[in-house]
């Protein structure tokens, strides 16, 4: 911070140049504003970890400061990291009805409920969270009840989108409020953050609609069981589903966890209107005749324990599917999850089901809640800011929606094109990027928050390619000496019954090497010793395999 009183700084712990774990910050002398705190999933190098949330220690030195977080939406790599969040920082969480049925789930789970303080927003609210006032507007997007941000500051007015698009015909009449951003618009804004995801993509992002269109038709071609996935939290698409269904006079089951759960949010808090008699339970299924069945399941992703991908192995107890079924992909894959969803397609395939599946045009199954080239620059236009911060995407996309500011007007100086960590500071409403602060991943592997660092993931990742080998030796206390020969364990490098000989001959190279330091040393120095064993035996097992096991001699004295 500087030294000017009404200074701001800007700054992302989480959502530049990746697509999750969404959080950023607005910094004064003294307070600090979060905005989202979200989580992403490990890709298949990152072995055992669960979740990744962004590194907080920035925040954990200043915790004093923090006043609050506000939540932009319900979707997992904007609330996923809430939990986390709370359990270090127990500050108020402001967000909209059904995000905060969201984040209950989650705060449940954890067994922090109680001691949260979760405060109701909506696009008319008005706060005050420190020196700062701050107002909303609704924004249109894949999961019901979105806001972007307006902050009040002495620079001037900030701007956070949140995630968004601008579909003119939501299939839950819930519009962007256009006429308040172009009145916030006017009033004159100092900077603007708005997501990126869509930036390479021209045109404008498809209506909501046609997705209910094709459904509907999906379903009365179909003569025997549908079943469909998609995102839990698309409830605007779950509407069109059960829609679908009363259409058809099918009666709809729900499988898996999360879709479970957030149905039953969306129906209590009123945002999910189901006919009393359409939903029936898993056992259900097979007592009714199967053109009056409809499924609607997790898995749209590839997730291998989700619901589709279960059931596209036969593996779902008491539902199967079978030839003639049609399964519909209402989700499009995740950069990095296509070869799991191919996999699951093709399994489907196998089962002789009718597919439907590929976003956009292809399949007219699936249309993106984040807004496309015209979108974005739509946003630009009604904000008119002074200086401009894409967010929420890798760095390509952020370089694109630069490019789309630019060409509606912006000065490319004063776009910030900013990694995690990255601060813009303002100052007499004048804004520059000159600083970084600690930032980065933060692994959870189940009950451990942060313990698992890159020494861990390493050794992982050694131990899945090549294996380890265990090595006992016995030697007296007394004397310094073996007592007996090593004895030698794999796990993942050989199987001993066709390596007899390769481990006879390590054996030996161990007794050698123990013999070696003791002969240089005149004395046992049992580091020394395990640092010679591992340095031989690597090398021979190198030579001969071109493996590089994970080595772990152990001492045992007697």
């Amino acid at each position: 911070m500087t030294t000017n009183k009404n200074a701001i700084s800007v700054f992302a712990l989480g959502g530049l140049h990746e697509i999750g774990k969404n959080m950023y910050a607005i910094e004064t002398e003294r307070d600090i504003i979060v905005i989202d705190c979200g989580n992403k999933f490990p890709d298949e190098s990152l072995l055992g970890i669960d979740l990744i949330i962004p590194d907080m220690s920035y925040l954990q030195e200043r915790k004093d400061k923090i006043k609050g977080i506000i939540v932009t939406h319900g979707h997992e790599d904007h609330i996923g990291g809430v939990p986390y969040f709370l359990k270090q920082f127990n500050v108020p969480v402001y967000a909209t009805n059904f995000t905060l049925g969201l984040i209950e789930l989650k705060l449940r789970e954890h067994k922090i409920l109680r001691e949260s303080e979760l405060v109701k927003i909506d696009a008319s609210s008005n706060i005050t969270l420190g020196d700062t006032s701050i107002e909303f507007f609704r924004v249109n997007h894949s999961i019901p009840d979105c806001l972007g941000i307006v902050f009040h500051t002495p620079e001037g007015k900030i701007v956070h989108t949140g995630d968004f698009k601008f579909d003119l015909t939501p299939a839950n009449n819930e519009h962007s409020d256009i006429h308040k951003m172009a009145e916030i618009g006017k009033q004159g804004v100092l900077l603007l953050l708005s997501e990126s995801t869509n930036a390479e993509r021209p045109g404008a992002t498809p209506s909501e609609k046609m997705v209910g269109e094709n459904v509907v038709e999906a379903f009365m071609k179909a003569e025997r069981k549908v079943i469909l996935s998609t995102f839990a939290s698309n409830i605007n698409r779950v509407q069109q589903v059960v829609e679908a269904a009363k259409k058809t006079n099918r009666r709809l089951a729900l499988l898996g966890r999360s879709m479970v759960n957030v149905v039953d949010v969306a129906i209590k808090r009123g945002y999910l209107d189901v006919p009393d008699d359409m939903l029936i339970e898993q056992d259900q299924i097979h007592e009714l005749p199967p053109e009056k069945v409809a499924i609607l399941c997790t898995g749209s992703q590839g997730e291998p324990l989700a619901a589709l991908s279960r059931l596209s192995t036969g593996n779902f107890r008491g539902v199967e599917i079978l030839p003639d079924d049609t399964v519909i992909f209402a989700a499009g894959p995740i950069p990095g999850n296509e070869k799991a969803v191919t996999k699951i397609i093709d399994n489907l395939y196998s089962l002789r089901a009718n597919v439907i599946y590929g976003s956009g045009s292809s399949s007219g199954m699936h249309v993106s809640g984040h807004g496309y080239q015209e979108d974005l620059k739509m946003m630009l236009t009604l904000m008119q800011p002074a200086y401009f911060i894409p967010i929420h995407g890798e760095l390509r996309m952020l370089h694109h929606h630069r490019m789309l500011a630019e060409s509606v007007g912006i000065d490319p100086d004063n776009t910030f094109i900013m990694g995690n960590g990255d601060v813009v500071d303002i100052e007499n409403s004048s804004a520059r990027q000159t600083r970084r602060l600690p930032a980065g991943n933060t692994y959870v592997d189940g009950m451990g928050i942060g313990d698992v660092g890159d020494i861990v993931l390493r050794d992982r990742k050694q131990l899945s390619e090549d294996g380890m080998l265990v090595t006992v030796l016995t030697m007296s206390k007394s004397e310094k000496r073996l007592i007996s020969n090593p004895d030698t364990v794999t796990r993942g490098f050989v199987y001993v019954r066709d390596a007899e000989e390769l481990l006879k001959d390590v054996n030996r190279i161990i007794a050698r090497a123990v013999s070696d330091v003791q002969a240089k040393n005149n004395r046992s120095q049992w580091s020394a010793i395990k640092q010679e064993i591992k340095k031989a035996v690597g090398q021979y097992i190198f030579k001969h395999t071109k493996r590089k096991p994970m080595i772990l001699p152990i001492i045992i004295e007697v």
